[in-house]
This record gives structure tokens, C-alpha cells and sequence, in this order.
């Protein structure tokens, strides 16, 4: 199984040099990919601008949108542009996670409507596909275009994935229930013909190092305060000692999980170490 990290883009206190030096060290420290997260409602970077950034400072390491909020961006061209930009720009290195987002405020801000946001989607795929496919607007990106990921756990993201996608991505809840989630979405694409065996991910979130846990309590219930009191088990949910990271990564893999992309509780790159150090051994 691959292992990715995270860019601390929606961590208070990221800057420019924070974002630059994390990938730098990422990718020299051996993880595979370069993941960001998305909100519009929120002080953070925005992930495509971001992905360009690490872009340009990395030159090996995948960058993996995981995952963008597509269906509130008014237009599906000019996103095909900024992707097909930043995948021919680094080297054909780009992954493109999407999914339909459970964030109203975020649709809200952008002027876009939150009822419908799946239908939205499947459209907005469909175009995404056609501007890569050919035509007057370039850069042509190569085999059609970066891969495209489906998230979400409803039938619908698991159909999408099977139509549109080379593969599924978990919103990392829990690894209890990974493995029934593959087996579903594994049969989804048999059940819409398709012979090629989907690729899958997950996300998780880590805060390594003294202090880790009171880290995580600090970022990610302000962060997931829009879900009430599922906010306290996000924070749970984060992975604050050693012990426990290696089991995770352990019962990821056993469930049939082919990358996962552990996101930061901090800005400090040392915690990109200390992540290295005990998921890259």
C-alpha cells in the first residue's frame, strides 16, 4: 500500500515557505503523494492554486487532489483548464479525487445551488472529460486526462465511480468499515462491466510528537464545527501516537486500501518526519 501526506493547507498558520518546504520534504523522505483538502468557507488555501505551488518545488511525488469540491465551481472548462495546467506543468503527476460535497455554506458563498449537487456533478465529469478529450482548449493532457477519483460512501458516489473513475476514496472515518466499503464498490464496476480492478484510498488524519493530541483537538473541531457534535469524533479520530499509526496503516492495507493519505494536524514539518519514520519503514 502507497502512503501520501497531506499539505497542511487548511492548518491556521500555513504560509507560502510552509507549503514549499513540506513538499520538498515529503518527496525527499520517500511518500507517494501530496494530498489537499477543499473548502471555500474557511481560512485556507485554495487546493488547485495550492497543488500548483507544490507543483513547481517537487519534481516526483504525485499530487493528489483529495478531494476538490467540483460541483460548487461555476464552470467545468475553466477547472479543466487549471487541472490540465497544473498535470502538464509537473509532469503528468496530477490525481484528481472528486465528490459532491456536504457543506451548504460552501455552494452558498459561491452562488450555487446545494439541492441537485450530484446530478451537478456527473455532468460537470462528463465535461471535464470532453475539454481533456480534445479540441481548442489546451494544454492537451496525456491518456485522456489525470486519473479521476470518486468520493463519497452513497450509492451514487460508489455508481459515479464505477461510470467515470479509475477509482474510490474513503473519507477515512474509520478502517472498521473500510473493507465492506471496497467489497461494495468493487462490485458496483462489476455490475457496470467494467474488468479493471479500481484503485482505492482512503484519507486519515495524524498528530504525531508531545502535544499531539491537544494539536488535533485545536484544529479539527474548529474545522469540522459545521457537523455539530460529529465534530468531537473527528478529533477522535486522529491518530496521535506511533503505536497507533501503525496499526492504521496495517488495517488499511489488510481491507484492500491501495494508498492512504494522512493529513496534518500542524504546520511544523518536523511532523513530516515523524510521520515518515514510522510509515515509511
Amino acid at each position: 500500500m502507497d502512503v501520501g501526506i497531506g499539505l497542511p493547507t487548511t492548518v491556521p498558520g500555513c504560509t507560502g515557505p510552509v507549503l514549499t518546504t513540506w513538499a520538498r520534504r515529503a518527496e525527499s523522505l520517500g511518500f507517494a503523494s501530496l494530498g489537499v483538502l477543499d473548502r471555500l468557507v474557511y481560512d485556507n488555501y485554495e487546493p488547485v492554486v495550492a497543488l500548483a505551488a507544490a507543483a513547481a518545488v517537487t519534481e516526483r511525488i504525485r499530487l493528489a487532489a483529495t478531494i476538490l469540491i467540483a460541483a460548487y465551481r461555476d464552470s467545468p472548462t475553466v477547472l479543466a483548464k487549471q487541472l490540465a495546467t497544473i498535470d502538464h506543468l509537473s509532469g503528468h503527476r496530477l490525481v484528481v479525487g472528486v465528490a459532491a460535497g456536504g457543506r451548504e455554506d460552501d455552494f452558498l458563498a459561491a452562488g450555487s445551488k446545494y439541492g441537485g449537487r450530484g446530478r451537478r456533478l456527473d455532468d460537470i465529469v462528463a465535461q471535464l472529460r470532453e475539454v481533456w478529450a480534445g479540441g481548442d482548449i489546451g494544454p492537451r493532457p496525456v491518456d485522456g486526462g489525470p486519473p479521476l477519483f470518486m468520493g463519497g460512501h452513497s450509492p451514487a458516489a460508489m455508481r459515479r465511480s464505477a461510470l467515470h473513475g479509475a477509482g474510490w476514496i474513503g473519507g477515512g472515518s474509520s478502517t472498521a468499515g473500510y473493507a465492506a466499503l471496497v467489497g461494495q464498490a468493487r462490485q458496483v464496476w462489476r455490475d457496470k462491466g467494467r474488468t479493471d480492478r479500481p484503485r482505492m484510498m482512503s484519507l486519515g488524519y495524524v498528530s504525531l510528537g508531545p502535544g499531539g493530541r491537544e494539536r488535533a483537538e485545536a484544529y479539527l473541531r474548529p474545522y469540522y464545527a459545521f457537523a455539530g457534535p460529529k465534530a468531537a469524533m473527528a478529533a477522535a479520530g486522529a491518530i496521535t501516537d506511533t503505536g497507533r499509526l501503525r496499526e492504521t496503516i496495517a488495517a488499511y492495507a489488510e481491507a484492500g486500501c491501495d494508498e492512504l493519505i494522512l493529513f496534518p494536524c500542524t504546520t511544523d514539518a518536523d511532523q513530516v518526519d515523524l510521520v515518515a519514520a514510522e510509515a515509511l519503514s
